[in-house]
């Protein structure tokens, strides 16, 4: 199905019919925001009382994919991310540690904001911490307070979940069998456990707290988001996305706390990721197959080949991480941008071949309907796979014209746009990073020297120089590929 709007710069947004599977009505639903051609979008950021994980950066990358395919599709994207930097394990790690909160988890905000640039995850418009809101969150709960939707007791203020009659609807959990007055004081508590939770936390002995107009203290978790997400895209936003384990209870309790508050829907669209599996297993420090990005990027793996696997997969389906997924993603990023430089440096017969470009419009237009349809990233990459195989036997048989390059590597844009991989940068990330390889790597231009005088002794007949040089370019995990045409192709191990 075909769509289009138009934006109020006038530029129309042409393709498939956006549709995604909204977590609150249980199915996949054609996307409309509110205002025509912008898209206000919620994402739920980590807790940074550790190193995020490659589970979390499932989730992170699924929102990188989504916010990158909206704004190629012409929409303007405002999207805030919150950084959760106060709750009870960070209150606890601090202590331990005899620093200040800020202190604390300074380190693993910045070391979260260096894995989402070495992953080429572009930043939200909003990065929003926690505890640069606290009068925000103030507000809201005084908000709630004159609505009659909270509670207080020892000092702590409380939501009380049964003022809410349609609280459970995101989660579809029954609330029936609620104890009247139950309450929990942590932030994250059992699945399917409703219970009134705390907004706002009296301090215990030794514990930072704020001091505030409704006491001293500290905010809760949920309270957090709703605030923040109220605050910089208004009273309804139109996706409010995260991990599949945040519907219930952090979801549903921002739900309860923005539409108390405001009388509107809080978003229109709820999109979950799934879990990542290690190894058919849910990742868990207990299990022993808890990994963050620095320890695979300590292990060899580089950041394009992680975020391809990441991104590979369908949001909404279980994502298997194994070495053999994670080696099948660097050989897929291999091939691409091999097919790439290949395109771009061997010389073709001149003219075009209209089905070459046919087939280079296709790619584009199947590409664009597999991530109009809920974002199955794996149909999108089928396209160009598919675009990739039959380009390459063109070449092969002589078939592929120069005319034919300028179209292809317009599809090849158009999916780097969304999985931002092509681009062979691995080596400078990890150097910022701190993780060095274990020989110094090549700059891209001494490279070139290197395969100019390997060319320049090929030329004068000296092949035991031109095979000592492809060694030791070998060395410092740089291949060489010869084609037919006398040019050379290259690339990093």
């Amino acid at each position: 199905m075909s769509a289009q709007t138009t934006l109020s710069s006038g530029s129309p947004i042409t393709g498939t019919e956006i549709r995604f599977h909204n977590t609150m009505s249980g199915v996949t639903e054609p996307f409309v925001p509110r205002a025509l051609g912008e898209v206000r979008s919620y994402t739920c950021g980590p807790t940074v009382y550790d190193f995020a994980h490659i589970g979390n950066f499932r989730t992170f990358v699924f929102q990188d994919v989504l916010r990158r395919y909206l704004k190629s599709r012409g929409f303007r994207v405002i999207q805030v991310m919150n950084l959760t930097d106060v709750d009870d394990r960070i209150i606890q790690k601090s202590a331990a540690a005899g620093i200040s909160i800020r202190e604390y988890t300074d380190k693993y905000i910045q070391a979260f904001l260096d894995d989402r640039a070495a992953l080429n995850l572009e930043p939200p418009e909003h990065l929003a911490r926690a505890t640069e809101h606290i009068d925000d969150m103030v507000k809201l709960i005084q908000r709630l307070t004159e609505k009659g939707y909270t509670y207080t007791s020892e000092g702590s203020t409380y939501y009380r979940i049964a003022n809410f009659p349609s609280y459970g609807k995101l989660s579809k959990i029954d609330v029936a069998g609620m104890q009247a007055g139950a309450r929990v004081d942590n932030d994250r508590y059992d699945k399917d456990n409703a219970r009134d939770f705390a907004l706002w936390k009296a301090p215990k002995p030794g514990e930072h707290f704020w001091e505030t107009a409704i006491g001293p203290g500290r905010p809760g978790w949920h309270i957090e988001c709703a605030a923040m997400a109220l605050k910089y895209l208004g009273d309804t936003l139109d996706i409010h996305s995260g991990g599949v384990d945040l519907t219930f209870p952090h979801h549903e309790n921002e739900i309860a706390e923005a539409e108390a508050a405001t009388g509107k829907p809080f978003a229109r669209y709820w999109l979950h990721a799934e879990f990542l599996l290690v190894d058919h297993e849910k990742m868990s420090k207990s299990m022993g197959n808890f990994a963050t990005l620095r320890e695979l990027f300590a292990h060899g793996h580089k950041p394009s080949s992680i975020r391809f696997l990441l991104a590979s997969v369908p949001y909404r389906r279980q994502l298997n991480f194994t070495p053999d997924s994670l080696q099948g993603a660097a050989g897929s990023v291999e091939r691409l941008r091999n097919f790439v430089a290949r395109v771009r440096t061997e010389k073709f017969p001149e003219g075009s071949s209209a089905a070459m470009v046919q087939r280079a419009a296709k790619a584009k237009e199947e590409f664009d309907a597999g991530l109009a349809d809920d974002l199955n990233t794996a149909q999108a990459l089928a396209a160009i796979f598919d675009l990739v195989r039959e380009a390459n036997i063109a070449m092969d048989r002589g078939e592929f014209r120069q005319g034919d390059a300028v179209p292809v590597l317009e599809a090849m844009q158009m999916f780097d746009a969304i999985f931002a991989v092509l681009h062979d940068d691995d080596a400078e990330k990890l150097a910022a990073l701190g993780v060095s390889p274990t020989s110094p790597t090549l700059s891209d231009a001494e490279v070139e020297a290197f395969v100019a005088e390997r060319q320049a002794a090929r030329k004068r007949r000296d092949f035991a120089a031109s095979d000592r040089l492809r060694d030791r370019l070998a060395e410092r995990g740089i291949i060489l590929e010869d084609s037919r045409d006398g040019s050379v192709r290259w690339k990093r191990r």
